[in-house]
């Protein structure tokens, strides 16, 4: 071993350990990495942002913006109107949904299909008198089978296909993944609706928002009094005064009503208050302040769910501005007018005090905002709304969409043009028949895979340029001396599948396809089979709640442990394992 390839694989394995840990997020890893390797002579400088002008980079941003006006056309609510109407039955609602989520996956991003179709799951659940944990992680799953399918269904599909050309061939085509892609799918699919969804454990507990966060026992109208010594002072003294749990949420002061008030609004004789906290601070309050409670919400008082102000229950993203930060650090009262009145994680309230927890991911927040500018705010800060929103969809905006991203994919299909020529033209075309807005497209994206990305391309590159890729192949070769050539390409799938379990699904794909290639090369056999394989591997992130992105969106709604992952993922993995090596070795031989 070189000292380059020793040092390379050192940085690797590095950014592996804080990809797992999570101490940052998987973009500023990627560009740690990438600097490191720039640094230590590795990467040449000229070349080090080469990733970001990558086919796949700008691919994966198009398919991104394609995917949102598709979602503004119609389509979701159109097949999400058929999925309402398979009944109660946890079987019949389970291949719905993952259909339908899978086929949504094949041609957008796989998060976002699913961020689509939750609040339609949930709906589904509460319809049908079941936890929506029955059928969240299906949901979620079916999201990664769809994703194999083509070329645009995932973004390691998009770096297995451009990588194919440095093996001197042709870039992967539009419909090349389908052939193994769709009987894997199938298969998952019908073993989520007849096994999976019942190995998925019943989470006991409050299904609606209002049995979860039992909003009338702790949001309560009090008086200020004439004679209390905080008049004149600001709300935020208010606040810090009461040592217990308790949040300003709204006042009212004769015909003037303010939801989420600033701190600096001073106190006056008579105000109401609309304040947040449990009996035991509603005390404190009442005894500190000398405020007296106003014993029924007065006739226009500031009501939740009332017209003028709304509350949702909306989940955290993996990658929302909130993460790590409190209400108090983020300032999300003062900032954006919202209130929040409770936080869940893995399906309970949390008891400790609302402004000492630090957001997760996957958390669900009840928030009070304002009608009329609520969803967009939750747009900010990176939340995922799961209100029962009516379906809607126009037939002509529909056609239109169908018909430009229908003629990509033809064009696509038929090697007219490459793949970022023919998805950048779909989502330009989108943008100017007004099917997306520029700040739609833009927020469409999501720049820390973007970033990621650009990141991690060069980085993989020089696993070639440095040898290290074939010294890794070297060493699995020797592991494999015994074994056949189908048990080494088995070997290589497993090893994918297990390093997508724990980091990014792109950056497993990025580092072990230089390393597929020299398993392939070091055997004489073709490279086609390995990298369809390091394809289906890095889609089945199925046992953990962070190896992909999908998995963490429904932890909370869900209420799900670690290990129900696990328990519901590994029959599914293996599953795989058995459907996809038969299809790969009969459609991609080894022989070369």
């Amino acid at each position: 071993m070189t000292v380059d390839q020793m040092i390379l694989l050192l940085i690797l394995l590095a950014a592996l350990i804080c990809f797992i840990t999570e101490r940052w997020r998987y973009d500023i890893v990627a560009l740690l990495a990438l600097l490191a390797a720039t640094l230590t002579g590795i990467v040449r400088a000229e070349t080090a942002f080469s990733g970001f002008g990558h086919a796949a980079v700008i691919t994966v941003t198009a398919v991104l913006v394609v995917g949102r006006a598709l979602q503004n056309s119609g389509l979701v609510d159109f097949l999400a109107s058929y999925a309402l109407k398979v009944g109660d039955r946890p079987t019949a609602q389970v291949f719905a949904l993952s259909g339908v989520v899978a086929v949504l996956s094949a041609f957008m991003n796989n998060v976002g299909a699913l961020a689509l179709l939750l609040p339609v799951a949930v709906r589904m659940a509460r319809s049908g008198s079941h936890p929506p944990s029955l059928l969240l992680m299906p949901l979620a799953f079916g999201s990664l089978l769809g994703g194999m399918t083509t070329l645009i269904g995932t973004p390691p599909n998009i770096i297995i296909a451009t990588f194919r050309t440095r093996t001197n061939q042709d870039a992967f085509g539009m419909f090349d993944f389908s052939f193994v892609g769709i009987g894997v799918a199938l298969t998952g699919i019908l073993y989520l609706s007849i096994v999976g969804w019942r190995l998925v454990p019943r989470r006991k507990g409050q299904r609606s928002p209002e049995e979860l966060f039992q909003i009338d026992d702790y949001v309560s109208e009090v008086r200020v009094t004439n004679d209390s010594k905080l008049i004149g002072k600001f709300l935020s003294d208010l606040e810090e005064t009461v040592e217990h749990d308790v949040s300003i949420v709204g006042l009212i002061r004769g015909e003037r009503r303010l939801l989420a008030p600033s701190k600096y609004e001073t106190l006056q004789g008579g105000d109401v208050l609309m304040v947040e906290g449990d009996s035991n601070a509603l005390k404190a309050l009442l005894d500190k302040a000398k405020f007296e409670l106003v014993g029924d919400k007065s006739e226009d008082g500031l009501e939740l769910g009332s017209e003028e102000v709304d509350v949702v229950e909306a989940i955290v993203r993996p990658n929302s501005a909130l993460i790590g930060n409190t209400i108090w650090t983020f300032q999300l009262r003062w900032r954006y007018g919202i209130n929040l009145l409770g936080v869940a994680r893995e399906g309970s309230r949390l008891q400790q005090r609302l402004k000492n927890i630090r957001f997760q991911a996957g958390d669900v927040l009840l928030l009070q905002g304002p009608s009329a500018t609520l969803q967009e705010t939750l747009s900010v800060l990176g939340c995922l709304p799961l209100a029962e929103r009516g379906l809607r969809f126009g037939p002509r905006r529909l056609l239109l969409a169908l018909t430009i991203f229908g003629s990509a994919i033809a064009a696509l299909a038929a090697g007219l043009v490459t793949a970022p020529i023919a998805l950048v033209s779909a989502a330009v075309l989108m943008v100017l028949f007004k099917l997306v807005s520029l700040r739609e497209a833009y927020d469409s994206i999501d720049w820390p895979v973007i970033v990621m990305l650009g990141a991690m391309l060069p980085v993989g590159s020089a696993m070639d340029t440095t040898g290290a890729a074939d010294w890794v192949a070297h060493v699995l070769l020797q592991v494999s001396a015994q074994l056949s050539p189908a048990l080494t390409l088995a070997l290589v799938l497993f090893a994918v599948m297990f390093l997508s379990d724990v980091v990014n699904n792109a950056a497993a794909a990025v580092l072990m396809a230089p390393v597929a290639v020299g398993v392939a090369q070091g055997m004489g056999a073709s490279v086609d089979p390995f990298l369809m394989a390091v394809a289906i591997g890095a889609s089945c992130a199925f046992l953990t709640p962070i190896g992909h992105q999908s998995n963490t969106l429904i932890l909370g709604p869900g209420g799900y442990k670690f290990s129900d992952y696990f328990r519901v993922g590994l029959p599914l993995e293996i599953l795989i394992v058995v459907v996809s090596l038969p299809l790969i070795l009969h459609f991609w031989p080894l022989g070369i």
